[in-house]
């Protein structure tokens, strides 16, 4: 069994109040007797119930992060930050998955609320907006990090979508393209509107308005994939270059160019979005517009922490940052 307060109180000779507060620090006992009962409880193998603490302090120090998989690569940076603030600050983190279903993460929300997280930090979400309705049933604080959802939702940190896309673009008219082709996304509304906009602004401004045929969207099941699928698209089309949503499409691109001989950046320039950590390992390494993602991590606990200390909060917006690597020529 585990070893209990009263079972220290029993050994010391003392009441199970003194020793609750003698381990608590309590000034009223003094510094001798603290000493020696927390001596005792090392001794004994003492651990300190998470759950009867919680029940007096009404607090679990603990946060709910909802993640879309644990396999994404972009996560992983982002879950580290909030994990380096979370720490800091004695909290834990616990993790759950949404797989990208906008019910599976609104049920995993409610999950989180009822197993008395004190706050709630959403990655990629799906049901965005929605939560405005919900806070004050749920009484717990939710923030968004790179919320998909369109409306507004004020308790949110992102990075800034069109800014990074313009980058892109502009690097690569920088290096003499015009018929820069754009691979989009379809289920990321929010940030695929945004980037696409940003393309197509910094098309517009050098005079270089984007034909409809090489803005794609192609249907698959993964980014991957769709990255593969959208080759013989863009050849089709006689794209020169390509700003792709996310470094995965744009890795997916790159296979389907050495299976059919297209030599990038020779034949093609490829560019990406993210900076996952594969981009600089694969063959040509990967040119592309890096999130600060552990920054983003950082921000969305900070801000969890600023709303349970009962701080007034903002919408946070990070910007990118060009990455110059071998797919882009």
């Amino acid at each position: 069994m585990p070893v209990t307060i009263k079972d220290i109180a029993k050994v010391a000779s003392v009441s199970h109040t003194t020793v609750s507060r003698a381990l608590k620090g309590h000034p009223a006992i003094s510094a001798e007797t603290t000493a020696h009962i927390r001596q005792l409880a090392k001794e004994m193998g003492y651990i300190p119930s998470a759950v009867a603490q919680s029940l007096l302090s009404q607090q679990t120090n603990t946060i709910g992060v909802v993640l879309t998989s644990i396999a994404d690569p972009f996560t992983v940076h982002i879950v580290g930050g909030v994990e380096e603030v979370a720490q800091a600050a004695g909290y834990s983190v616990f993790l759950s998955t949404s797989h990208n279903d906008p019910q599976k993460e609104m049920a995993v929300v409610e999950t989180l609320h009822r197993r008395r997280v004190d706050a709630i930090i959403v990655i990629a979400s799906r049901v965005g907006s929605l939560y405005s309705a919900r806070l004050e049933q749920l009484q717990v604080p939710i923030v968004l990090v790179n919320n998909q959802q369109e409306g507004h939702y004020l308790r949110s940190v992102a990075v800034n979508d069109e800014q990074g896309a313009q980058l892109a673009v502009d690097h690569l008219l920088g290096l003499g393209h015009k018929r820069i082709a754009y691979i989009g996304a379809t289920d990321r509304p929010r940030s695929n509107r945004r980037r696409l906009k940003g393309y197509q602004k910094a098309m517009a401004a050098a005079n270089a308005a984007p034909e409809n045929n090489i803005i794609l969207h192609p249907t698959a099941n993964t980014d991957i994939k769709q990255g593969q699928a959208a080759l013989s698209l863009l050849l089709a089309a006689g794209a020169t270059a390509v700003f792709c949503y996310n470094d995965l499409m744009a890795i997916g691109l790159l296979m389907a160019a050495r299976q059919q001989g297209v030599a990038v950046p020779q034949d093609l320039s490829v560019m990406g979005f993210d900076d996952i950590d594969p981009a600089c390992y694969i063959t040509p390494s990967l040119t592309t517009i890096r999130q600060p993602r552990l920054e983003l991590g950082r921000r969305a606990m900070n801000m969890a922490l600023d709303l349970l200390n009962g701080k007034e909060v903002q919408d946070q917006t990070l910007k990118c940052e060009l990455v110059v690597r071998e797919s882009t020529a």
